[in-house]
């Protein structure tokens, strides 16, 4: 096997595969088999936030780890593959270079389309990563209205906005109490799938 054969089969794989999986995933084909090349490659998205509570409550955030991606990953391989292979091939059937002087010219073109690749990833990761906010998993805080009443050590159910939409789901008194419908209340703790809550006038004392 010749160097240009090397190259040339650099090239076919790594366009190739990076059509494939570009097919396969942005535009969302489906190919008869699967391909284990997420354009998004490996990493780890986070953020810092705080959110608020309604009337007036108490702010509370939570910091989340730093988000990072490798530079080691599919997409910036494939990338190298093609550009050194296809810089290679052509070099060899083309110019009089020697060797070393075209394997040089091919590793530094496939290390540079590796790195254009990686910054454009990492521009994509960072726009589209959104803020983990506490509020999107927590109900805690969040005051609701009581939607079934809840009578004395039994449950009702309690509707209540989070994220942007409206919810509900089982809830209790916190102090065993009956609560009429319509009372409005904040939700104290959750367990098991039940919301147990309190007066929001008690909670305010």
């Amino acid at each position: 096997m010749t160097w240009s054969d090397i190259y040339l089969f650099c090239f076919i794989v790594g366009f190739t595969l990076s059509v494939l999986s570009f097919l396969a995933g942005a535009v969302n084909i489906h190919l008869p088999f699967h391909i284990h090349l997420p354009f998004h490659g490996a990493h780890h998205a986070g953020g810092f936030s705080t959110s608020g509570q309604a009337h007036g409550g108490a702010l509370r955030g939570a910091g989340k780890g730093a988000g990072h991606m490798s530079w080691l990953n599919a997409s910036t391989i494939l990338a190298f593959l093609a550009w050194f292979g296809g810089i290679g091939y052509i070099l060899t059937k083309h110019s009089h270079l020697v060797g070393l002087s075209i394997l040089g010219f091919a590793l530094l073109s496939g290390l540079f389309a590796g790195m254009l690749v990686f910054q454009f990833m990492a521009r994509i990761t960072k726009a589209t990563s959104g803020q983990m906010l506490d509020w999107d998993y927590r109900v805690e805080g969040t005051v609701g209205m009581v939607s079934m009443t809840i009578r004395e050590s039994g449950t009702g159910e309690v509707i209540f906005e989070q994220n942007g939409a409206r919810k509900s789901c089982g809830a209790r008194s916190d102090d065993g109490t009956s609560l009429a419908k319509g009372t409005e209340v904040v939700i104290s703790r959750y367990e098991g799938g039940i919301a147990y809550v309190k007066r929001w006038d008690e909670f305010t004392k």
